[in-house]
């Protein structure tokens, strides 16, 4: 199945990206009351970043992923979990999946990149009564000397860019569904050990520079290529928020 953003270039480069924030999965669970029990549904799963952390914790996951590539790295990653995790070819707006199924629904860093509205409508339907939605993302600490340098870049070349609604709170977009409730926002910090080589890679995987850059795109990666390399540093810490917006259907 085919989506707007097409992520069949980056797919390898994902594979670097960061964690989510224990503490902050932990915290999910806990809210939703999932239990061992339950299906989870992760919608966009992409690489597996987020459906391995929930079946690393004994939980079964359907795994909704349009992208052949993507879903490819994600089978991979989660094999030795089988049968505990099922991936499907389908869309967040039309999951294909049956009515009052899950007791969790969760989006990992793509529900920006949805028809929200329907996506909602779509997950109200699968989920169970007095079942969870949550989307979640990893922003970049900006207030880091070294992402701050990387900003200045971004915007050397593209004066007016915008992270767009993965960083906006997502409390309104729920709200106005009308389907959910309790609206909860968990927040965890994660730092991510990474090489400076595998840094470069994964900021070929930032789809939303690269819908903004065109064709300056490969210029800015050029650039922010020869800074970390001017850092004279094998690895760099980098430090996320995991920021998880949680709201509980009205259909109990």
């Amino acid at each position: 199945m085919k989506t707007e953003w097409d992520y069949t270039e980056m797919a390898r480069t994902y594979l670097k990206r960061p964690d989510y924030a224990k503490d902050a999965i932990q915290k999910m669970i806990q809210i939703s009351n999932v239990k061992k029990s339950d299906l989870i549904c992760d919608i966009g799963a992409g690489a597996g970043h987020l459906t391995v952390m929930l079946t690393e914790r004994g939980f079964q996951v359907c795994a909704v992923e349009p992208n052949e590539s993507m879903a490819t790295h994600g089978k991979r990653r989660t094999q030795l979990y089988n049968p505990k995790v099922l991936w499907i070819n389908a869309i967040a707006e039309n999951t294909s999946l049956s009515n009052d199924q899950f007791q969790l629904v969760t989006f990992g860093s793509s529900f920006n990149v949805t028809n929200q509205s329907e996506s909602l409508v779509e997950t109200n339907r699968i989920l169970k009564r007095d079942g969870w939605f949550a989307c979640m993302w990893n922003h970049r600490n900006l207030e880091d000397e070294i992402q701050q340098q990387i900003e200045k870049i971004i915007k050397t070349h593209i004066s007016e860019y915008d992270y767009g609604s993965r960083r906006q709170d997502q409390t309104n977009t729920i709200n106005e569904s009308k389907l959910f409730d309790n609206v909860t926002l968990i927040e965890g910090a994660v730092e991510h050990t990474i090489s400076v080589s595998n840094c470069i890679d994964a900021w070929k995987s930032h789809a939303t520079l690269h819908r903004q850059a065109g064709a300056k795109f490969e210029e800015i990666i050029a650039h922010i290529e020869d800074f970390l390399c001017s850092l004279n540093l094998e690895e760099l810490v980098v430090p996320y928020t995991t920021k998880i917006w949680m709201a509980r259907t009205k259909k109990g």
